[in-house]
């Protein structure tokens, strides 16, 4: 099996068992009921490792497995693989949607980082990604002068060029905010 995992909701629970609670949460959004070759066609393994996992999950009580049944996860599996499931999507999105990585890789690369960083590093990566997207003073305008920066490198005339526009920008939205607070 893999390194344990680092977050704290899941100390004692390796990398492997996480990503197989994560695939089940994820396959009971799809299906009434997940059986082991649901689960071994998402994680693209053989149905015998399947099982294998199945029996240390429950072992752990984070899985409800009897050979033959459907899989059930208990309160305790579902709260972990819900908790991976929302750092997976969460740094797939800033990936993605921030720093412009190809959307394949985002989702390769996300996977790897969602076992290591803690729950306070992934909620300071929301709430970034709520800034960028909706604070006046970045817009979604700030992400493309960051793409933009990111394919030329630094140009001082490009640079002069965003402030003036995000100086236009801005007072704009100061005079929208006022005509807002005083009732106009």
């Amino acid at each position: 099996m893999g390194k344990k995992s680092k977050n704290k909701l899941s100390k004692s629970i390796t990398p492997t068992m996480e990503d197989y609670l994560e695939a089940i949460v994820n396959l009971e959004k799809e299906k009434k009921v997940v059986r082991v070759k649901d689960i071994a066609s998402k994680m693209g393994v053989r149905m015998p490792t399947v099982t294998s996992m199945l029996k240390n999950l429950s072992q752990s009580n984070l899985v409800e497995y009897e050979r033959y049944e459907y899989i059930e996860l208990t309160e305790k599996g579902r709260k972990i693989g819900e908790e991976i499931d929302r750092r997976h999507q969460s740094l797939k999105k800033f990936l993605e949607h921030i720093l412009g990585i190809d959307p394949e890789i985002a989702e390769q690369e996300a996977c790897k980082m969602e076992h290591t960083v803690s729950t306070n590093t992934l909620n300071r990566f929301v709430e970034f990604m709520n800034f960028i997207e909706s604070c006046p003073r970045a817009g979604k305008g700030w992400l493309e002068y960051f793409h933009q920066y990111r394919k030329h490198g630094k140009d001082r005339a490009t640079c002069i060029k965003y402030m003036q526009d995000f100086e236009n920008l801005f007072k704009k939205y100061m005079q929208e905010i006022k005509m807002e607070v005083n009732g106009q």
